[in-house]
């Protein structure tokens, strides 16, 4: 009996020390695969960036989040993290961006002064996404001359314009509280670029002119089945649940930008999207063809939406943008064709038109 009791021991132990022993195989081969994982994904070269992740100036910065590991592009422009070092005004201006709605929308804690959307629906990440019309090159550029006004601008100027027009509302002083709030947080996501350079990145990706005209009608299609389940059947955006700001901002309608607006073109409205939207897009995984983002803007762009008066832009009209939608004009071509296309003959006509003058 005795023996058939060691017997029994020695199984169990000779049982313990196999289920041990596979179990350590299978650990070593989950760390296995993640380490080759780990190195295809990443690969050599970009192993020592992970601990660089603050620099701006590395040909390849990685940016590391809980969820995946992102290869920037080589001279991509990101922006600065902000952090406890970073100074109060710059802070709250950070805010003032992302938050503009709370601040300064009709219900806004320090003045009612604009539709209920906020700077960073335009200007997305709080301006510093990569073709996400980020904030990376306005220390660099401005003040700056903008045919749009025939005078040099300030970035208070350039601000306000942006509260007139894409939020519908009215200018702050500049000697305001929030607007030198704003100036300190874009002057300092664009401390690190060198004066009068425009990072890569910055603005908005320039799609090719289609050899046609933008369609509203193959837009309104692929408004249905991409953008209306955020931003409403009509247009209307999703406020959030105490209506302070939107969850999702309204394309069109009376609480959308106006025709004023440099989204109201379709060359921006299409670079916009093809880069950045339906949700989860991005300029170099996009979810839009060019046409689709193309007729996208024209269905979104021939929906009604808040009037500014406009007597005062483009002093010289000869330097409007080719799809500035409003008369009078340089040259022949109608209204609808300088709203919805075909662009290359009217950037063929500028150009000659302007080589004939420097002549």
């Amino acid at each position: 009996m005795s023996s058939t009791v060691n017997n029994s021991n020695d199984l169990n132990k000779a049982l313990l020390l196999a289920i041990r022993a596979l179990v350590s195989i299978v650990v070593l081969l989950l760390f296995t695969v993640l380490v080759v994982v780990f190195y295809n994904n990443i690969g050599p070269e970009n192993i020592k960036a992970l601990l660089k992740t603050g620099s701006k100036t590395e040909e390849t910065a990685v940016k590391v989040s809980p969820v995946k590991v992102i290869v920037e592009e080589k001279g991509l422009w990101f922006a600065p993290d902000i952090n406890e070092a970073a100074a109060e005004e710059i802070v709250y201006g950070r805010d003032l961006i992302a938050n503009t709605a709370i601040y300064l929308g009709p219900k806004g804690k320090v003045a009612s002064i604009t539709n209920g959307m906020n700077c960073q629906n335009c200007h997305l990440d709080a301006g510093t996404r990569a073709y996400g019309n980020n904030y990376s090159a306005v220390a660099s550029t401005y003040p700056k001359f903008r045919a749009r006004s025939g005078a040099i601008e300030s970035i208070e100027k350039r601000i306000n314009d942006c509260l007139e027009r894409s939020l519908n509302g009215k200018s702050l002083p500049d000697d305001s509280k929030e607007m030198k709030a704003m100036v300190a947080y874009i002057n300092w996501l664009g401390s690190e670029v060198k004066k009068g350079d425009k990072p890569k990145g910055s603005g908005l990706v320039e799609l090719a002119f289609m050899d046609r005209p933008a369609d509203p009608e193959k837009g309104k299609g692929i408004y249905e089945q991409k953008c209306r389940s955020c931003h409403g059947a009509n247009g209307e955006g999703l406020p959030n649940p105490d209506a302070t700001a939107y969850t999702y901002p309204p394309l069109w309608g009376n609480s959308s930008y106006n025709h004023g607006a440099g989204l109201y073109r379709l060359s921006r409205f299409a670079g916009y999207v093809k880069a950045n939207m339906p949700l989860g897009a991005t300029y170099n995984n996009p979810q839009l063809t060019d046409e689709e983002a193309w007729d996208l803007a024209a269905f979104v762009n021939s929906q009604p939406r808040p009037k500014k008066d406009l007597k005062s832009d483009w002093p010289d009209i000869s330097k409007k943008p080719v799809d500035h939608p409003f008369g009078p004009f340089s040259d022949q071509f109608s209204e609808a064709q300088h709203k919805y296309g075909p662009f290359e003959p009217i950037k063929s006509a500028m150009a000659a038109q302007a080589e004939k003058v420097s002549k």
